[in-house]
């Protein structure tokens, strides 16, 4: 008989397992389940949509049906999960038309997700307070920017700069409130983050760190935040504090949590039940540095941690070795990126680092177009290996920041990228490019 995969969710990682899990056996019946009324989209690009980049949130449906009708995956819609068993393996389903199903599975995939932290400010419930994780509160987003003069962005992580930008550029005047004392805590150090900063509030977006948004203002409909005293004027309220894995059921069918209070997962995927499997957002990784375990709620993990879970889940043999954490974005002309180990988090875990920052032009300094690029380097004082790296530029952070993950994947030491050759072409690069500029200031610091 066909062995039965049951996928809880339908989105980056949902659809990858499945699309793995097919290629791995073909006769497989494959079941995905979500909650929201579409599957597979990238909720990456939601914020571009509301900034006018991209024409429709519709365009961000990267698994259309037909899709899934083509490899013969069951996709069902508006599917609620309400129960995991473990021990009679299978899942209970509350349709959207009231209709109940225990559905059996031989393999079982948990992709949930996460969803918004809500933190508890207070008027938090009013008409115009929003959060930004689905295609739903996208367009809810997106019409009330129609008819709006001014927002207040709570959180100033990727997502929270993203809209920021978005409503700046949908002609909003908008303020970002950041209760940690930088921007992008999560991603950039401070130093990087405050030329980051330095760049936003040149094109008019307002950002105030260190400080808490107190209580959302107005009566039944929102007119403002106070913020330390401050009253600021908005007619729409967006709260970015980040997003916590959806746990609950997995956790209350047994399944175990890890440190980070994500579920824990072995490098297959494999949870501590025979034949479930768990992967994306609600699973913790293990970071390639630290060894330890780590919160890395990125698109790109997602997809690489769910093609192990499809194919192990089908038959297949499959490890996940874990993460760096690449991250990249573009705010307004300025791109911004980083892998590894920041200084802050390094100090945190007990690595004692050095790090060199170093400004340089991302083509011929004298070729039109050339623009300013800032490379910051932090190496392990010890072993010399490279165990971060964050750039802020014009153009080219994206291919630096790979290269670099290539390179603290590979253990390279300082002095082995200081000696790396590299390209050059006046309309392309420096004869120098600044990654290995950055290397060579450090090594000589490290001397």
């Amino acid at each position: 008989m066909a062995r039965r995969i049951v996928i809880i969710g339908a989105h980056a990682a949902g659809c990858d397992a499945a699309a793995a899990a097919r290629l791995t056996d073909r006769e497989a019946e494959i079941i995905l389940l979500t909650n929201e009324r579409y599957a597979g989209y990238s909720r990456c690009g939601l914020p571009f949509v509301i900034g006018g980049h991209i024409k429709s949130f519709e365009d961000l449906i990267v698994f259309p049906p037909s899709y899934f009708r083509m490899n013969r995956l069951d996709l069902r819609l508006e599917a609620n999960v309400t129960n995991i068993d473990v021990n009679s393996k299978a899942v209970e389903v509350q349709y959207r038309d009231g209709r109940t199903e225990k559905l059996q599975y031989d393999s079982l995939i948990i992709a949930a997700g996460a969803r918004p932290a809500m933190p508890p400010i207070k008027g938090r419930e009013k008409q115009g307070v929003y959060v930004l994780r689905t295609i739903d509160d996208g367009e809810r987003i997106n019409r009330a920017v129609e008819n709006a003069k001014s927002a207040v962005v709570v959180g100033a992580g990727l997502i929270g700069l993203e809209l920021g930008v978005a409503f700046v550029e949908r002609g909003l005047k908008t303020t970002v409130v950041e209760l940690l004392p930088q921007i992008l805590p999560a991603m950039l150090d401070k130093d990087m983050a405050d030329l980051v900063q330095k760049e936003l509030e040149k094109n008019n977006l307002r950002i105030i760190t260190g400080k808490s948004v107190d209580e959302i203002l107005g009566d039944d409909k929102v007119t403002g935040v106070s913020v330390a005293g401050e009253q600021i004027q908005a007619d729409i309220v967006v709260v970015a504090t980040g997003v916590r894995g959806n746990v609950e059921l997995a956790q209350k069918a047994g399944i175990e949590l890890g440190e980070t209070k994500l579920i824990k997962v072995n490098m297959r995927m494999e949870t501590n039940v025979k034949d479930v499997y768990a992967c994306g957002d609600c699973v913790e990784s293990i970071h390639l540095i630290t060894k330890r375990p780590v919160v890395c709620q990125l698109g790109t993990t997602a997809v690489r941690q769910a093609r192990v879970a499809g194919i192990n889940a089908a038959g297949g043999y499959a490890v996940f070795p874990g993460v760096l954490g690449a991250t990249v974005t573009k705010l307004f002309d300025l791109e911004i990126g980083a892998v590894g180990l920041t200084e802050t988090f390094a100090k945190r875990v007990g690595i004692e680092t050095v790090s060199m920052t170093f400004s340089g032009k991302t083509r011929a300094a004298y070729y039109p177009g050339a623009m300013p690029i800032r490379v910051k380097l932090t190496a392990d004082r010890d072993t010399e290996r490279i165990v971060g790296a964050q750039i802020v530029g014009g153009e080219g952070v994206a291919q630096r920041i790979n290269a670099l993950s290539f390179a603290i994947l590979n253990e390279m030491t300082v002095k082995d990228l200081a000696r790396a050759e590299t390209c050059y072409a006046p309309p392309l690069s420096e004869t120098w490019d600044p990654m290995v500029l950055a290397a060579q200031a450090l090594l000589r610091r490290m001397k």
